[in-house]
């Protein structure tokens, strides 16, 4: 598994994918409107990825039988 691998079962529900991705896109907000532009570029582009992985690419891991607390 890599590191950006966003294809786990803790994004299983998707009000966390949402969150995620909103949190994400909040901040990259937040910077641009301090003047950070290079920080807002970067989080604005890992939101856009984020809603990539998520919502056009994203594939529900298999459910192994496993705990979902």
């Amino acid at each position: 598994m890599s590191f950006f691998d966003v294809r786990t079962p803790f994004f299983r529900p998707l009000w966390r994918r949402i969150a995620v991705t909103a949190v994400c896109l909040a901040w990259a907000l937040v910077e641009l409107a301090t003047g950070a532009v290079m920080w807002a570029t970067l989080f604005g582009a890992a939101s856009a990825w984020l809603a990539w992985q998520f919502f056009v690419a994203f594939r529900l891991p298999a459910d192994n039988g496993e705990d979902r607390t």
